[in-house]
């Protein structure tokens, strides 16, 4: 008995050992971004962001659709086709992803991306919700967000790229 404790694992008992824990990793990795690979490539960069709002009291997932549902309508209800999309993902409709439909459109580099995300920003500073807060000045499309309740944003020109916002 004591020579079964005092032996090595060998090669082979080594290797599936390794396998096993790299098993276990892919499935945290795929489980903590299930929807990288399906409607965006790989997360290729990350960021923070410390909203000046706090979630609303009554924020929820219908609401969070509701929101998604009526700034998609106001895209298809232009004379011409949108250059991203938009929807929620998660079991709370937390996750809002914007896909760009446009090989050199909106959403074409990240540096694009942001300046799409700034121009989302004056989109919501001129909305009544941001005008009774009184804060069209100061929030931005990332706090809206967060005031219903979104806890992450990915953009992704659906090719080469995903940046991925954390809301805090």
């Amino acid at each position: 008995m004591g020579r079964f404790f005092a032996r090595r694992p060998g090669p082979a008992v080594a290797l599936a050992l390794f396998v096993v824990a790299m098993l276990g990793a892919s499935v945290t990795a795929r489980a903590e971004d299930r929807h990288a690979g399906y409607y965006y490539p790989p997360v290729t960069s990350t960021e923070i962001y410390t909203a000046r709002a706090a979630a609303l009291t009554d924020a929820s997932r219908e609401m969070r659709v509701e929101f998604i549902v009526n700034v998609t309508q106001q895209m298809l209800d232009k004379p011409y086709h949108p250059e991203f999309i938009i929807f929620a993902k998660g079991e709370r409709a937390e996750k809002m992803i914007i896909v760009g439909l446009n090989e050199n459109g909106a959403l074409s580099t990240l540096y694009r991306a942001r300046a799409t995300l700034a121009m989302l920003t004056a989109i919501a500073r001129g909305s009544q919700l941001f005008r009774d807060f009184g804060v069209n000045d100061f929030f931005t499309f990332f706090d809206l967000a967060r005031l219903f309740g979104f806890e992450q944003i990915t953009v992704s020109d659906g090719r080469t790229y995903a940046h991925q916002i954390q809301l805090r």
